[in-house]
């Protein structure tokens, strides 16, 4: 039952900062990850990362999901799914029964202008940790200190791939990006990244 009720707390709190959308619970996961280990490790990030943007929903309720799931099975993914999402509901209802009496309010207007910028830094968090992860090796390269053991080649190679298929080839430049989500998934899976 603690754990259960952590588990909630837990993305309770998530749901309640994390202003910006699904990249925004990234710093909160990856912060999550160093203080409740057994749960996942930052290597197991990157794994719900891509199959959190890999498949249809909201990348934060699919992480919220895996992460109670892989803690407390079946209940504990839905426990940190309505942990996720409680806050915004909350929010919501409050809001809708006064947005009447706030809409033109000049406080309430500033503030949502004033978190716009922090929502672009907690998406630019989530941006800078994701290449970290899927990138670099830090633990390697800090036990190992060769600098070979600091860059993740077959990473960098499909993102270099990735970025000349997207900005460079005719050809490719206009696809839908849920086709390369798919590629990038299916070399993932061929080449056991």
């Amino acid at each position: 039952m603690k754990l259960l009720l952590t588990l909630f707390f837990e993305f309770f709190k998530t749901g309640l900062f994390a202003v910006g959308g699904g990249m925004a619970t990234l710093p909160f996961l990856y912060d999550m990850s160093a203080r409740h280990p057994d749960w996942f490790t930052t290597a197991q990030l990157a794994d719900m990362i891509a199959v959190s943007e890999s498949t249809p929903g909201l990348i934060g309720m699919n992480m919220a999901t895996y992460v109670g799931f892989q803690t407390a099975g079946v209940f504990g993914g839905l426990i940190a799914t309505l942990g996720l999402a409680a806050p915004s509901i909350i929010i919501i209802l409050i809001v809708a029964r006064m947005l009447k009496q706030f809409r033109e309010n000049k406080y309430v207007d500033a503030a949502f202008y004033g978190l716009r910028p922090c929502s672009v830094g907690l998406i630019a968090a989530a941006g800078l940790l994701v290449v970290k992860i899927a990138l670099f090796n830090f633990d390697a390269w800090s036990v190992g200190g060769a600098l070979g053991d600091l860059f993740n080649v077959k990473g960098l190679l499909l993102a270099a791939v990735l970025l000349v298929l997207t900005r460079a080839v005719k050809a490719t430049k206009k696809l839908h990006p849920i086709f390369f989500i798919l590629g990038s998934a299916l070399v993932g899976v061929v080449f056991s990244f």
